[in-house]
């Protein structure tokens, strides 16, 4: 799971979708192609929109159409704002009433986490506060902090901590919290996809930290989303071609506590630790929220669990990129 107070830095980039435009930082901007492209911020990472209409006015008025529903979004989910409901409820440990989307993404959470055995988890945010606080500390133990503390903030984790319901969201273990960050911005994604395809588009691509494809490009090909290479500032591990497709990356390099990179925003709910198993793990799956998430818990998994569990989803393909630089597919 990613931390929160944390810009991610996502392992994906956008390769030649619309090569002979450049975005404009915060704003938005139509290209040569036909395409209306907006690059901002939101849920901790750099985001970017690209829609394709005949008018320019119109096309920018449903990207502010897309931007409104992505900072409500920002009011449930967002660990970087004291007054969204995520906050709320991790300073008291119950949500009254809470809002649909906050339901429907808790129980999405919740169903990963009985897919992945527990390994996909939202409430391991008390392991980011430990690791936050001991390596901000001064001359931290490069070891990692303290085994008794690990146990302490262990005993606060478990998805069976977590109810759910309409009504209610409450934590049931003292001290516990939640982080939605390693599903949230997959999830903000399909919702933009909603918005979009509402509004009668059907050539769109959305990277909301996460990237979906809606429909392929005007001129009828696959969408081209290069897959960054974690080590190597700006060069990619890969391109792949997208229509009608979602894809996430995960990386334990995203974030490191540590300048040995030991500890990383991927943790173990069973041991509290960050396994470094490989350099990146891509989902391809027909929604974001799904890719986003079986990333997240991929990147956490031995091979042989990750195709157990790839083999009964026939939609979703994985791309596992080991420590030693070879690519492995599992799925579709």
């Amino acid at each position: 799971m990613a931390p929160a107070n944390l810009t991610r830095r996502r392992m994906i980039t956008i390769a030649a979708a619309t090569a002979s435009s450049a975005f404009l930082s915060g704003g938005g901007h139509a290209s040569s192609t036909g395409a209306v492209r907006w690059r901002g911020s939101a849920l901790g990472a750099q985001v970017s929109i690209d829609i394709f209409h005949p008018d320019r006015e119109e096309a920018e008025r449903i990207i502010q159409d897309c931007l409104a529903e992505v900072r409500r979004l920002e009011g449930q989910f967002s660990l970087y704002r004291a007054d969204s409901a995520i906050c709320a409820l991790n300073r008291s440990g119950i949500l009254v009433a809470p809002e649909p989307d906050m339901v429907a993404l808790l129980k999405a959470s919740l169903q990963f986490s009985d897919l992945t055995g527990g390994t996909f988890d939202p409430t391991v945010q008390p392991l980011w506060q430990l690791y936050a606080a001991h390596f901000s500390s001064e001359n931290p133990d490069p070891g990692g902090p303290p085994a008794g503390k690990l146990a302490e903030a262990l005993a606060k984790v478990g998805s069976s901590g977590l109810r759910v319901s309409e009504k209610l969201v409450a934590l049931l273990r003292h001290g516990a919290a939640i982080t939605l960050n390693g599903i949230a911005q997959g999830y903000a994604t399909d919702r933009v996809v909603d918005v979009l395809r509402a509004r009668g588009l059907s050539t769109t691509l959305v990277n909301m930290g996460e990237i979906r494809a809606l429909g392929a490009r005007a001129d009828g090909t696959p969408w081209r989303v290069g897959l960054s290479d974690p080590d190597r500032a700006g060069a990619l591990t890969e391109t792949i071609d997208l229509i009608d497709r979602a894809v996430a990356t995960t990386a334990g390099a995203g974030f490191r506590f540590d300048p040995a990179g030991r500890f990383t925003h991927l943790f173990d709910p069973r041991t509290g630790r960050s396994p470094a198993l490989y350099r990146t793990v891509s989902v391809i799956a027909p929604t974001a929220t799904e890719a986003d998430a079986l990333s997240t818990a991929f990147s956490l998994m031995p091979a042989s669990q990750i195709g157990d569990i790839a083999a009964t989803r026939p939609d979703v393909q994985v791309r596992l990129i080991t420590n030693d630089g070879n690519l492995r597919l599992y799925g579709a």
